[in-house]
């Protein structure tokens, strides 16, 4: 049976960009099955909401949720998660620069991913960014470092589109700025990790909500506490003891 896959998406004055995003989205998980989206306002001071609320009619599928204050990405993205119906998630950013058509092949590679693994998170990799030559350069220093100390194998953690277990990410510790660092957080809890190169758009509409200088020195402290967090791990190698199992081993131990 197909798994209900739930589109979360945080928004933060992000106004003209809600339904022209919305419009791609629903023609993008057409063909997935059931499916809702979930847009999640996070303290918006323009008209996102307003415009979000008025096209609840037209796409039945989609669910709004608010908070009343701007809390950050990573608490929307978190409340957008806890309250989706369906056991996969799919994230992207608000702003339009993320493309929606690439949903469906991520969803195909986290199923055969879902074949060898437990859980399993599908990370967008943006080989071709469309931003400015000094964001492309502090992205690539940042992820270079990140991926030398955290060993995550993943290029582009930075990317809003990715795909993975609703119950893989509820299972992950929850701190500020977690959505940095999804694949570690993931590795860390057992799950098998893969990059899909992602289209990646220009920004058409609004303003950027981040300044280099800010990620930078918030980032630095995340960083160290997902190595703490990485080295207070431990995966276990579970087995179930059954009755069977138990009379097959006392049967073992019997003298001959």
């Amino acid at each position: 049976m197909q798994e209900r896959l739930s589109i979360v998406v945080p928004v933060h004055n992000e106004a003209d960009n809600v339904r022209p995003l919305i419009e791609e989205i629903d023609a993008a998980v057409a063909g997935l099955g059931p499916c809702e989206i979930l847009f999640v306002d996070d303290g918006s001071s323009d008209d996102t909401l307003a415009r979000l609320i008025a096209l609840k009619p037209e796409f039945p599928h989609l669910r709004v949720i608010q908070h009343r204050q701007c809390c950050g990405q990573s608490t929307a993205l978190r409340t957008g998660i806890v309250a989706a119906n369906g056991s996969v998630i799919a994230t992207l950013d608000g702003d339009g620069q993320n493309d929606p058509a690439n949903i469906p092949a991520l969803f195909d590679a986290w199923q055969a991913l879902r074949q060898t693994a437990g859980w399993a998170l599908i990370a967008g990799y943006r080989r071709h960014r469309k931003d400015t030559g000094w964001r492309r350069f502090s992205s690539r220093f940042a992820n270079g470092i990140r991926a030398a100390l955290l060993k995550d194998a993943t290029p582009d953690t930075g990317c809003g589109l990715k795909l993975f277990d609703r119950d893989l990410f509820l299972a992950m510790p929850y701190f500020d700025h977690m959505h940095r660092f999804l694949p570690a957080l993931a590795q860390r809890a057992g799950a098998r990790v893969q990059s899909v190169e992602v289209n990646h758009r220009p920004r058409l509409r609004g303003q950027s909500k981040y300044g280099t200088w800010h990620r930078l020195w918030v980032g630095i402290w995340d960083l160290l506490g997902v190595m703490w967090l990485q080295r207070r791990a431990h995966i276990p190698d579970i087995r179930e003891i059954s009755a069977a199992s138990l009379e097959s081993s006392a049967r073992s131990t019997l003298p001959t």
